[in-house]
């Protein structure tokens, strides 16, 4: 059968005159494609609105920070604390030669920063210039704390994007004014927004950074440090450093190696794993339920078909004996079961698109929506059903004889 325009009217006509199947039929079909691209966009969103948590945060990273033993070791007893200091950094750079940033962080809660008469509470936390490869800022003004603030021992900072917004309602460039965060006075010189809720020794948007230097003396740490940060080198997994980490420090701050409570590390690469795991299980029973729906739904349009041919019977055998062949019957049951689904499937994109697009505008930074290539993807997905779902009407009807069609009559 050769599909012009009236082949397409001829079988439009045949799915009109059964008004009530065609609706039920095509609704099927339409539920089980929104449904499919409905959760694939809105998981999207939710994976995203997750991760916005994490944002600017390395997802290779291991945090030491220093605890309390628990089993005795080499005459000394357990429950006794220990601290981190300075020189462990430069020790897990020559020892450890997989990782790639080494930095300490110094911090001290429960601060008021103050400007012109309004307040904020904040945490400041003192860093090096390379913890920016830890943390990732997100400037809208200014610059991040460099080597040379250190080294000079500057008093700048970069303020948290709460802290601005308290301090600076009217959102002017704040770069270049002092402000005073607990007893010292330093110059603003970078804003950072970033948004991630994940964030080392008090949040991002809540905290003054200051050079370690400059914390370290303000706050009488010595040699001390808070916490080290660490990150591998591309294509190194953190995880399978940890036994080694553990072991270097427990030599030189004389704990046992397996006493866990003695050294915490934390690792954000499992955290970042679990929630891609997670995500990548839901996505699967996304695509499953999805599936199984538009499963149900060429079922249903093979049986309508079913039911259709043998209503036509009479018809086919007319056709027949005036000269199609089987290849016009076949053509043209293939094409009303692939236009049905087609059709329906549509209707199924454009809606989802639509309440995707909705809850987009809700949330701009979630990315509610699905991609071109998906939404083909699910066309090309509906022809296959549409081809398979018609084979069985279509070789039932290839199997009308003119001669029982007449007798049926």
């Amino acid at each position: 059968m050769k599909f012009d325009r009236d082949s397409f009217k001829e079988i439009l006509d045949t799915l009109l005159r059964n008004k009530s199947r065609t609706l039920l039929t095509g609704f099927g079909i339409f539920w089980g494609l929104f449904m499919l691209l409905a959760m694939l966009g809105g998981g999207q969103g939710l994976k995203s609105l997750l991760m916005t948590n994490f944002e600017g945060f390395a997802t290779n990273t291991v945090i030491l920070v220093d605890g309390t033993t628990t089993k005795p070791w080499k005459g000394l007893k357990e429950n006794r604390h220990w601290r981190l200091y300075y020189k462990d950094v430069d020790r897990l750079k020559l020892m450890v030669p997989e990782l790639d940033v080494v930095t300490p962080v110094v911090s001290n809660w429960g601060q008021t920063a103050l400007y012109d008469k309004k307040t904020a509470n904040c945490s400041v936390k003192g860093v090096k210039a390379d913890y920016n490869q830890v943390e990732t800022p997100k400037l809208l003004y200014g610059r991040y704390i460099n080597e040379t603030d250190v080294q000079q021992e500057r008093k700048v900072c970069v303020i948290g994007r709460r802290i601005y917004e308290s301090l600076f309602p009217g959102g002017e460039d704040p770069c270049g004014t002092y402000i005073q965060a607990g007893p010292i006075y330093y110059q603003v010189v970078g804003v950072d927004v970033n948004a991630g809720n994940m964030s080392i020794n008090g949040r991002a948007d809540e905290t003054v950074t200051i050079p370690l230097t400059v914390a370290q003396k303000i706050y009488h740490r010595g040699n001390y440090v808070d916490l080290i940060c660490l990150t591998g080198k591309k294509g190194v997994q953190m995880s399978t450093l940890n036994s080694r980490l553990r072991s270097i420090m427990a030599r030189e701050h004389l704990f046992d190696p397996t006493d866990e409570q003695a050294l915490f590390m934390i690792n954000t690469e499992q955290l970042f794993t679990m929630v891609d795991n997670l995500f990548r299980g839901l996505n699967f029973l996304i695509l499953l339920v999805g599936l199984g729906t538009l499963l149900a739904g060429a079922i249903g349009v093979s049986n309508i078909m079913m039911v259709t041919v043998r209503e036509r019977t009479t018809e086919i055998g007319i056709r027949r004996a005036i000269g199609a062949t089987p290849r016009d019957i076949l053509g043209q049951i293939m094409l009303e079961s692939m236009t049905l689904t087609l059709v329906a499937g549509m209707f199924g994109i454009v809606i989802s698109v639509l309440i995707l697009s909705g809850a987009d505008a809700l949330k701009p930074d979630a990315g509610f929506q699905i991609g071109f290539w998906t939404a083909v993807g699910a066309l090309l997905l509906l022809a296959v059903l549409g081809v398979l779902a018609g084979l069985a009407p279509a070789t039932r009807a290839m199997a009308v004889k003119p001669v029982d069609a007449m007798r049926d009559e």
